[in-house]
């Protein structure tokens, strides 16, 4: 078997098998599946449907983490203070584009795990959204969800 060394060009270069992000982290590739079903993360799949991560995957990865071990906000929680970004805010969304956004007329759920049909995001991948990205950072998160309250 030939293993072929692999260098990150940046931060979102998925490089990392689900496998060695769990031991990295310390939790089981079962939690990190979980956290993709509850909407907390997107994971890249290669061609072969292998989960791959990016070094900025596993600082959300460890954001959530804080947020369940140190804060005690269960994944429910972690849920409701995604869908809370103002997406439509950040993404510049029209009024029209607003009015058929499931993400802007709901905040059950994080902006990236609605089906995006008719409207900006529609051709977007979430992956690489602004919105999804500057999830990864705890203080950002805080930072986006306390801007509402500001006049603009």
């Amino acid at each position: 078997m030939r293993y072929e060394l692999r260098t990150p060009t940046d931060a979102d270069t998925p490089m990392y098998s689900i496998g060695t992000v769990a031991r990295i982290l310390g939790i089981s590739v079962f939690t990190l599946r979980m956290y993709e079903r509850e909407g907390l993360m997107i994971s890249h799949k290669a061609a072969s449907t292998h989960r791959l991560y990016s070094q900025s995957d596993i600082e959300r990865l460890k954001c959530i983490r804080r947020a369940i071990n140190e804060e005690k906000i269960s994944i429910a929680g972690i849920r409701k203070i995604y869908s809370m970004i103002p997406c439509w805010d950040i993404a510049h969304c029209s009024k029209s584009h607003r009015k058929k956004c499931p993400a802007y007329a709901g905040h059950a759920q994080p902006c990236w795990t609605y089906d995006h049909q008719h409207n900006a995001c529609t051709k977007l991948d979430c992956r690489s959204c602004e919105v999804y990205r500057l999830s990864s950072d705890c203080d950002k998160i805080k930072a986006s969800i306390t801007n509402l309250t500001r006049v603009k």
